[in-house]
């Protein structure tokens, strides 16, 4: 066993935990849209079951309402195997989106609510000793108090030795100031961070087309980030870290949705990660996980097999 699985909790995932009513049908906006199904959403909580759902131990932060929406979501990511301590309830209600069916970029609308109430409090004393992994997203650190909450027990995992990763998904419909953004995703990658990013999150946080992954994982790797992985849907993805970069194609999938495909992505190649995969094994991993996702809609079977996940390998 990897010397990256010596502690108690593989992972710990802080920030969202929220309903996603998706639509149904495949649409471009949501005002064309009849029907919604209701799904558990936010890409925290999707990480930290999916982690669970390989069989990684995980552990997750976030705030809900204390309301029937909290409860369900609360019981369901308990019923995966991801211990829940630290999720709070408070009388605020549960956050929800609205999102499109999409088989490209998905719209959304955010009704913000209890999902950014995160607080010094629920990183207790002796908790970074236990965890290999410390990750968040851009959307968990869009508002106070949640911002300042997690940048600070960012700063303590990294200090006790976790390795922190972010999902860079950033969008100025849930981030007004982008200034602030680019701020707060230069100081989360100065300690060593791991961060992925989509495209659309690249031109979302630079207002500039990726023209070229390699400069955008140097971009992030002059900022201190370790390793850099730079997602571009049907095309592929760009991963790199000191010992070099490489270019992994995609494959062909029937598209049912692609909401979550990349926290999906990510799960892969996180527990590759731990499990001291080379490079080019992470980005494998992370590649089949994400047509496992994508090829189905609303959430992956409660286990995936490890074996399944590295088959490439």
């Amino acid at each position: 066993m990897s010397s990256r699985r010596n502690k108690k909790y593989d992972i710990l995932a802080v920030g969202e935990l929220l309903i996603d009513f998706i639509s149904t049908d495949f649409a471009d906006n949501l005002d064309e849209v009849h029907n919604f199904k209701r799904l558990l959403g936010g890409s925290p909580a999707n990480m930290c079951m999916n982690m669970a759902r390989l069989g990684n131990k995980s552990k997750l932060v976030a705030s809900l309402g204390n309301d029937d929406m909290g409860r369900y979501l609360f019981k369901y990511v308990q019923g995966l195997g991801v211990e829940c301590e630290n999720v709070r309830a408070i009388d605020i209600p549960t956050t929800l989106i609205l999102v499109t069916r999409s088989r490209n970029v998905s719209n959304f609308e955010a009704y913000r609510g209890a999902d950014c109430e995160i607080i010094d409090e629920q990183f207790p004393t002796g908790l970074f000793d236990e965890v290999a992994l410390f990750h968040t997203t851009c959307f968990a650190l869009s508002r106070e108090p949640a911002q300042s909450s997690i940048l600070r027990a960012a700063r303590m995992a990294a200090e006790k030795g976790c390795q922190l990763s972010i999902d860079a998904n950033y969008a100025r419909k849930i981030w007004r100031s982008q200034q602030q953004a680019q701020k707060i995703v230069s100081e989360y990658c100065g300690h060593g961070a791991l961060i992925k990013v989509s495209e659309v999150d690249w031109e979302r946080l630079y207002d500039s087309k990726l023209e070229d992954p390699e400069k955008a994982a140097a971009h992030f790797m002059g900022l201190g980030a370790s390793e850099a992985c730079i997602t571009m849907g049907g095309e592929g993805c760009y991963v790199a870290n000191a010992e070099g970069g490489l270019f992994l194609p995609a494959r062909k999938v029937e598209v049912k949705d692609t909401t979550g495909a990349g926290d999906a992505f990510w799960s892969g190649y996180l527990t590759a990660w731990l499990d001291n995969e080379p490079l080019i094994n992470r980005a494998k991993a992370g590649r089949r996980m994400a047509e496992l996702k994508l090829a189905h809609f609303g959430p992956l079977p409660q286990r995936v097999p490890r074996a399944e996940v590295y088959a490439d390998f």
